[in-house]
């Protein structure tokens, strides 16, 4: 699969809150992902593909999405590409509501992603 090809579909399964179905066929399997902070307690950095479906398992548990936007993929060379999300959500323990934005650059190698990094944005 090109770049092109991958960082289309990833778009498109998260424009449709599908993107997990990606994690086995898109993925390497010791992919990386990191975020900008430790906001699970699973600590910053999660490594293969099963802790990446930890995370969204956590997420799901955790959060409401009511809405929000997915802009890209914006292409990097032959091995990265971005994304921006921007997310209405509802902290499911609080009853906290949120807009929440952040870029994700995803690393590409042999056909798969093996690395992911989201760096929140205001």
């Amino acid at each position: 699969m090109s770049l092109n090809d991958i960082a289309t579909a990833l778009v498109e399964a998260c424009r449709s809150q599908n993107e997990a179905a990606l994690l086995d066929s898109h993925y390497h399997p010791d992919a990386v992902s990191i975020e900008p902070a430790d906001y699970s307690g699973m600590g910053r950095e999660t490594k293969g593909v099963d802790g990446i479906k930890g995370k969204h398992e956590w997420w799901a548990t955790n959060f409401e999405v009511h809405g929000g936007d997915v802009q890209g993929p914006f292409l990097h060379g032959d091995d990265k590409f971005a994304v921006i999300f921007s997310m209405d959500v509802t902290e499911k323990a609080s009853g906290n509501r949120m807009q929440m934005s952040e870029v994700a650059v995803y690393h590409v190698s042999d056909g798969k992603i093996t690395r992911e990094e989201f760096f929140g944005l205001g």
